[in-house]
């Protein structure tokens, strides 16, 4: 699948346009903002980009109103058309957030609910009891998602909700022509409802990316040939920056041997998970790590694990934002992209990953770990790569059976030769190709 060799880039639109918290009803063209981006993107490697809500809302996107209507705050359905046609072009794939657990007080089948009560053909749409009131004094009880009752829960055992998300995703199909989507709260969702929803997008377009938001858990029950494709890996999240802020690098490399080593109980090989250092959920990786030196050293372990790295806007220059100072903070407009040495090094590693059979389907193998150090293999019948990692401001040399004399260096291009041991210099990264 595509997505499988791809660099993504997640924009949370709302923030990054500088919309308005609140809907206010204005139509203002701010997505159009993303196409300025566009070269930035490019040169950065990135070949698909994750979208956070679009479509009408009542504040921050995951309340919706309307399925088929972009937010009046970024503009118009047809503005939409145009910048997925243009990222197209480009060579970029598009998805978007697939908000299906749960609407805003806004949607029009809650509103009829709040006129007409039990009378209300959509009153089955929704949890709710006539029985009880909700925080809001609407006459009648409903469920919200974990106690966020501006989020009202969908029933997705009603048919009649089931198809109109589904001929919703078709019109975005059909009319945006968008590949793929990542879906909200997948652990929520029903599990019954996500295979048909796999079945559903199968027939509608070839190779449709369904990517599940799972935090902890067996992912491998979400993702597997009858629901989705890929989920994103919480799991190592947390492990991928405390690693280098406890200096123990043991953290991160055996969370990932015990979701994808060669052991027979290791249920997550061959998944392609999507790897992240921050998103728009989460405290910045550049305000998060105690050592910026250690900020490509993350990306370099992000590019090179298994799975599919996504780099959230802002953060590839190294932009800060903590969550506890509120969404704002992790949602910011910029003004323009910015370029730096550490873009310029995930550049580098964009390239390397998006044209390396091995790291795109490899393996994982741990072949030298110490508190500051780690060497991991990525492996195939067709390639091999080892991924080092020198996270001390000391170098080091670490001594081990390559298996050959020579490599090279995909992120550089240097030669490397294994003779005598192989040294790395302080706070420093390589992806060696070894030589059959």
């Amino acid at each position: 699948m595509w997505a499988f060799e791809s660099v993504f880039y997640q924009i949370y639109p709302l923030g990054f346009c500088g919309a308005p918290f609140e809907n206010d009803g204005v139509l203002e063209h701010r997505i159009k903002k993303v196409e300025d981006w566009i070269p930035h993107m490019k040169k950065l490697g990135i070949n698909a980009i994750y979208f956070s809500p679009v479509f009408e809302s009542d504040t921050h996107g995951y309340n919706t109103r309307d399925y088929g209507l972009i937010d009046k705050r970024l503009g118009t359905n047809e503005d939409f058309k145009e910048l997925v046609a243009k990222l197209h072009e480009e060579g970029i794939k598009v998805v978007l957030d697939g908000v299906f657990n749960h609407v805003g007080r806004g949607f029009f089948a809650f509103k009829d609910v709040q006129e007409k009560k039990w009378d209300s053909e959509y009153k089955d749409w929704f949890h709710l009891s006539f029985d009880g009131n909700s925080n809001y004094n609407d006459g009648f009880w409903y469920e919200g998602w974990e106690g966020n009752y501006d989020l009202v829960k969908l029933n997705l055992r009603n048919e009649a909700v089931v198809q109109h998300i589904f001929d919703k995703i078709k019109y975005w199909v059909d009319y945006f022509e968008i590949d793929g989507l990542r879906l909200d709260v997948a652990y929520c969702l029903d599990r019954d409802f996500l295979k048909r929803l796999r079945g559903y997008c199968d027939g509608l377009k070839e190779e449709f990316l369904l990517l599940g938001e799972l935090l902890h858990g067996d992912y491998s029950m979400f993702v597997n040939n009858e629901m989705l494709h890929s989920a994103t890996n919480y799991a190592c999240y947390k492990g991928l920056y405390s690693s280098f802020n406890s200096m123990n690098m043991f953290e991160i490399v055996h969370s990932l041997q015990r979701q994808f080593g060669p052991e027979d109980w290791c249920q997550l090989r061959g998944m392609h998970l999507l790897s992240f250092v921050d998103n728009h959920d989460v405290t910045r990786v550049a305000s998060i790590l105690n050592n910026k030196a250690h900020l490509p050293l993350i990306y370099a372990l992000a590019f090179g694990m298994p799975g599919m790295p996504c780099v959230y806007y802002g953060s590839e220059w190294g932009a800060e934002g903590r969550k506890e100072n509120g969404d704002p903070s992790l949602r910011p407009s910029f003004e323009a992209p910015e370029w730096n040495e550490l873009t310029d090094w995930i550049a580098k590693l964009a390239d390397a990953k998006k044209n390396s059979y091995a790291l795109n389907y490899g393996g994982f193998r741990s072949v030298v770990l110490t508190n500051e150090q780690c060497i991991f293999e990525r492996k195939t019948d067709k390639e091999r790569v080892l991924v080092a990692i020198n996270a001390s401001d000391k170098p080091y040399t670490a001594h081990f059976d390559a298996g050959c004399g020579m490599a090279t260096d995909l992120i550089t291009g240097n030669p490397h030769d294994f003779g005598g041991g192989s040294e790395l210099a302080p706070y420093s990264a390589a992806f060696w190709l070894m030589e059959k």
